[in-house]
């Protein structure tokens, strides 16, 4: 990181961060709007100073970041952390969700998935006896 660090693109600085896998695509969720620069939405090619505060949605998960620098290239992890600052309304956030992802997964919620053979001897225990899951409905 250099003294005065030169504005870069706002796609190039989300690769050299790491807060994007590949430059491509952090092209991509900038024009799908999910990157703001200074509360505005921006185009890849707009730079970044120090200072700047970016805003972007990752799935779930909208991280807010002051940028501290930039970096000519893709730098390593430990690196590329001390190119931003997270906001602590961000980080609370974050563990927010983390909480209820942990609350959910803990009362067992499969929605949407496969019902395993446990379930579906419960299912089995709910449904009338008289009805035979083979036989078609009877209309009528």
């Amino acid at each position: 990181m250099d003294e005065a660090p030169a504005p870069l693109r706002v796609d190039t600085w989300l690769w050299t961060a790491r807060l994007a896998k590949t430059r491509a695509l952090a092209v991509d969720a900038i024009k799908a709007g999910h990157v703001h620069l200074n509360g505005a939405r921006v185009k890849p090619s707009k730079d970044v100073h120090v200072g700047d505060r970016l805003e972007l949605v990752k799935g779930q998960v909208r991280l807010e970041v002051i940028v501290r620098g930039s970096a000519k290239r893709r730098v390593g992890a430990a690196e590329a952390a001390l190119l931003y600052e997270e906001t602590p309304a961000s980080i609370a956030a974050r563990a927010q969700l983390a909480a209820e992802r942990e609350a959910g997964a803990r009362e067992g919620a499969r929605v949407g998935r496969r019902p395993t053979k446990r379930d579906r001897r419960r299912i089995d225990a709910l449904r009338p006896f008289d009805v035979d899951p083979d036989e078609p409905a009877s209309g009528g």
